[in-house]
């Protein structure tokens, strides 16, 4: 049986989609919305305890340990504002993240492959570390909202989101770095080329 080469649909969606004005736009408002998390909304959750790092920071994990301490030194200020204005800001995070970011990667890698190529997959990541961020979104709540009485099994597998959203996230930074650096590259003459070029028209 003959093996298809036709892209996938998603694929041609996301191409007619990925034009270099609504990735700048989407780049531009995701950045926004993760500036206005880390310079406003996070330093007000640890106000009164900015030595500890908060879950969505942490991409190595925690123990249920160190969810306790955290919860219980951020006190009830902290977990409130936990709750609002920064895991409010983190649902929209999410969903920029993977639109932006995916758009992006097709962008970068339709200048450099065919449509049918396998790489356009990797365009799947960002939409999998934006539901994986969502994840861990929902699971931090329940461990606000039930603290201080939380299992050690809701921390596990809040860790475990997080981690998960953690290394997503930097492959899909990987691809876009590796995905701008062959665009650079295919725009570069190379230095024979442009001598050979001389030699031809002499």
């Amino acid at each position: 049986m003959k093996k298809c080469d036709c892209p996938e649909g998603y694929v041609v969606l996301l191409k007619k989609l990925a034009t270099g004005k609504s990735v700048l736009w989407l780049f531009l408002l995701t950045m926004a919305v993760y500036s206005l998390m880390l310079f406003w909304s996070m330093p007000r959750v640890l106000a009164g305890a900015p030595e500890m790092r908060l879950f969505d920071m942490s991409p190595s994990g925690y123990s249920y340990s160190q969810a306790l301490s955290l919860l219980g030194a951020l006190g009830k200020t902290g977990r409130a504002a936990y709750l609002f204005p920064q895991l409010a800001l983190d649902f929209i995070y999410p969903g920029l993240f993977a639109a932006c970011y995916s758009l992006m990667l097709v962008w970068l890698f339709s200048r450099r492959f065919p449509l049918a190529s396998p790489v356009f997959h990797l365009a799947l990541l960002p939409l999998l570390a934006g539901l994986a961020d969502y994840t861990e979104n929902v699971l931090i709540i329940r461990m606000i909202t039930g603290f201080p009485d939380i299992s050690p099994g809701l921390v596990s597998a809040a860790s475990a989101a997080t981690v998960l959203k953690s290394i997503l996230t930097s492959i899909c930074l990987t691809a876009v770095l590796c995905g701008s650096l062959l665009l650079l590259k295919k725009r570069t003459v190379p230095p024979d080329q442009g001598g050979a070029r001389g030699s031809a028209s002499r």
